[in-house]
């Protein structure tokens, strides 16, 4: 499956609720299904700057593909990172830096959070590129 089929999966399942806060609950699911973090990768160095909530993205490359495990203390910030991580863990450096990320605007998900948890999301996606773009 390409990233574009992935963005597009997520995309048709959020279309299924028509409204938000049945949004919301598939993003609290989604957090809730994240495998938790080992806690030997809750470090600074993988705790993302720019969320209110405390998010660790940790990274390693097996076979030439970026594999992304996460965790947060909120629930709809775990449900957040859990997306990113369902469309972009195991791909390549490449198909992560091409990436638009236009899914989170189709998807209403940025318009939809509070201005704080935007940011956050914001910040979240500036790691994976750049995590991808060291990778290059």
């Amino acid at each position: 499956m390409t990233v574009k089929e992935a963005e597009l999966e997520i995309i048709e399942d959020f279309n299924q609720f028509d409204e938000w806060l049945d949004k919301y609950e598939y993003l609290i699911d989604l957090g809730k299904d994240l495998a938790p973090l080992d806690e030997k990768y809750k470090t600074d160095e993988n705790l993302i700057k720019g969320c209110q909530s405390r998010v660790w993205v940790h990274s390693e490359v097996v076979n030439g593909k970026i594999v992304f495990t996460a965790d947060s203390d909120a629930i709809i910030t775990k449900g957040m990172i859990s997306l990113l991580i369902k469309i972009y863990s195991g791909r390549t450096a490449k198909e992560i830096t091409d990436s638009d990320f236009a899914f989170v605007d189709a998807i209403g998900l940025r318009e939809n959070l509070s201005q704080t948890r935007s940011g956050g999301l914001s910040a979240m996606i500036a790691k994976i590129r750049e995590i991808a773009s060291s990778q290059e």
